[in-house]
This record gives C-alpha cells, structure tokens and sequence, in this order.
C-alpha cells in the first residue's frame, strides 16, 4: 500500500487527526488496517476505533503522538507498510505453495503461533474442499450464479456472495477489502477470487475479526489453544469439531 495524500503533510507540521479530512484520512484508515489495527470501517470519520488504533499504532511504531500526525510519522507508517507486503514469489498454483503461502502470510501479520497457523490452514481446507483453491460460495451447486440469486439468505447480499479461501460477503466488506487491496471488488466482485487478493482476505480477517468480530486470537494465544470455539471466527460453531481435528492434522506437522 503506498501513501499519497498523507505525504502531503508539510515538514514540521503537526496536524490533529481529527481535522485530517475524509480523503486522507480514509488513507489514514485504510493504512492502519493493513498493519492490523481494527479500525472499522474506512469511512473517513474519527470514531473510538481508529482512535484506538491510531493510539496502538503511536505505541508500537514510535510515533509523536497520538492525537495528531507528521510527516515524520508518515515515513514511518511507510516503511511499516512496505516491511509487511506480501511476498510475490510465493507459488499460489498448486496445494503445497499455498500451504506453504499461508504460513507466510500468517507470519507477516503476526499470526505467527503454530497454534494459530494451524487453525487457519484447517479453515482453508474446509472452505474449499481441501483443494485450497478459492472458491464461490454453493460452488458444488449446478448454475451456482442463478442459484445464489434466487435463494436466501445469498439472495440478500447478492452479487457480494462468499468468494475465496473464506467466504467474503456482503458489498460493505467487499467494499473494505478492495480499498485495502487496491482492488474494485464492488464492480468486479470476482476478484475476490484471486489468490493473492483470497490470501490477505483470509488472514486479515482472521487477524482483525473481519468476519465475525471475533479475532482468532481470542480462542488461541499463548495462554489458550480452542481449535473448537475459533470457528466463531468465521461461521459460529457450524462443523467446528471437523475443523478443529483437521487444525490438529496441521498442527502436528508445522
């Protein structure tokens, strides 16, 4: 992700976060959420959720303070947001490169326990049929388009149907997604479909609670392993035990 709006800070110049303006900080936003600060919505409005995450990001990243930004600060969040680019030469074509992908991609955004590398690499597998391909939501349906069209609950948030190694669903997180991606996945929700856009989604929201609110790391840290109760990370406790034994398959082999 690069910052464009926020590089026009003037050397010097501290400006308060909350009279940054929707542009910049949407920017602003959108670059916590990609270092995994859970910001809410890129809405370019200063709430409790990117006051918080713009706090931690002051704490973590050394920043000048956590009311206000510089373009001292912005360099900063540059460097971090280049340090955590997903690695392009990593194979997406076959089972054991994106086994090997979501390992990494684990690590770069600070899912770096076995445990939870564990859990995420099973959730793939269940998602997608233990292809660990990305896949459309009721793929195994005959005319899966129409299908999701005309049946509920997909009919409800049709065309923003599950895509990917987990299912991303309705417009607003497709919305999210693509501007942290660079991706118009509102117009061409598709893709969602491509591997490396499926590879951020699934961790992030992993990471963040994207999916359900609930972050993988309230079920498993360095305290607790609950490869039953994570599910609710992605789809409440539906098939959690199936996932939790392939979490354990996984496991034994990292």
């Amino acid at each position: 992700m690069q910052l464009t709006r926020l590089t026009t800070i003037p050397p010097g110049k501290s400006i308060p976060i909350n009279t940054l303006g929707k542009p910049r900080l949407v920017e602003l936003q959108s670059a916590l959420a990609w270092l995994g600060y859970p910001v809410g919505d890129l809405d370019g409005v200063y709430g409790p959720k990117t006051r918080n995450a713009w706090g931690e990001a002051v704490d973590d990243f050394a920043l000048g303070n956590s009311e206000s930004i510089d373009a001292a600060d912005v360099t900063k969040l540059q460097k971090a947001l280049d340090k955590s680019k997903s690695a392009k030469a990593l194979d997406l074509s076959t089972r054991q490169g994106t086994i090997a992908a979501i390992k990494s991609e684990c690590t770069r955004q600070g899912l770096d326990l076995k445990t939870q590398i564990a859990y995420v690499l099973a959730t793939a597998e269940w998602e997608t049929n233990h292809t660990f391909k990305p896949v459309r939501e009721a793929y195994w349906i005959p005319d899966t388009d129409t299908y999701l069209k005309t049946h509920s609950p997909s009919s409800n948030y049709y065309p923003y149907y599950g895509r990917g190694y987990v299912q991303l669903t309705w417009q607003k997180n497709y919305a999210t997604y693509g501007k942290l991606l660079g991706l118009d996945l509102v117009r061409k929700p598709d893709l969602a479909l491509d591997p490396e856009a499926a590879l951020f989604v699934l961790v992030h929201g992993f990471k963040t609670g994207g999916f359900t609110g609930r972050k993988l790391s309230d079920f498993i840290n360095a305290q607790t392993t609950d490869f039953l109760n994570a599910r609710r990370c992605i789809n409440g406790t539906d098939k959690q035990q199936e996932i939790a034994n392939l979490a354990k398959e996984h496991l034994a082999r990292l």
